[in-house]
Formats: structure tokens, C-alpha cells, sequence
């Protein structure tokens, strides 16, 4: 299975999300927000990074910028309740994240991630 860094500034959708994930069987370290997550960054090695696009401190796009820097080779998921940003944001950057809207089912979720984490490239 995978190692995942997840973004979330919600707590309670944080600690669904990285259960859910761990239930799936993979490893998963959580950050309230995208400046705690770079952190995490220069001392493990991850496979996914999930994140929220809307957080204080470091946005998501933000914080996958900083993954791509440390990693290049990291796969990006962004989740968010405003779709909208993320294309007029990401510049292009992140053509081929994933990208899954609130509200989505826990289930969704792993089925979204398994898919980015099989593909290739």
C-alpha cells in the first residue's frame, strides 16, 4: 500500500479521511494545514499527497508545489468544495491531479485514491 500525506484544516473531516485511508491499508500521516504538511515533507518520503486547496497558512496548490519540489515524482490529489479554484490556480501545474469535490462519500475517496495511486506517470 501507499504512503499518504493528507492536508485538511477541518479536523473532523481530517481524522474520517485518515481513517478511512488507514482502513484501506495505507499509511497516512495528517497536518491541520499546508505549512505543517511541508514540514512533514522534508523527512518522509510519500507516495500521495492528498490535500484540501483552501487552507490557511499554505494553500494546497501551494503545498503541492512544495511536493513536486522535494519529490518530483509525487502523485497529487486535491479535494475542495470550490472546484473552480483549483484550474485558475494551479496554472496548469497540476493538469493531471485528481481532483474530488465535497461532499463525497468515504468510499469514493479510496476508490479516487486507488486510482491515482495505480496510474502511471
Amino acid at each position: 500500500m501507499a504512503d499518504i500525506l493528507l492536508a485538511e484544516d477541518d479536523d473532523n473531516l481530517r481524522y474520517y479521511l485518515h481513517r478511512a485511508l488507514e482502513r484501506a491499508g495505507h499509511t497516512v500521516i495528517s497536518a491541520a494545514d499546508g505549512l505543517e504538511a511541508e514540514e512533514t515533507l522534508s523527512f518522509h518520503r510519500f507516495d500521495l499527497v492528498l490535500t484540501d486547496v483552501v487552507m490557511p497558512e499554505k494553500s494546497g496548490i501551494e503545498l503541492a508545489k512544495a511536493a513536486r519540489q522535494f519529490q518530483p515524482d509525487i502523485r497529487v490529489m486535491f479535494i475542495t468544495g470550490f472546484s473552480g479554484i483549483v484550474l485558475s490556480e494551479a496554472e496548469g501545474a497540476f493538469e493531471e491531479a485528481a481532483l474530488l469535490s465535497k461532499p463525497f462519500h468515504l468510499k469514493e475517496l479510496v476508490l479516487q485514491v486507488e486510482k491515482v495511486l495505480s496510474s502511471s506517470g
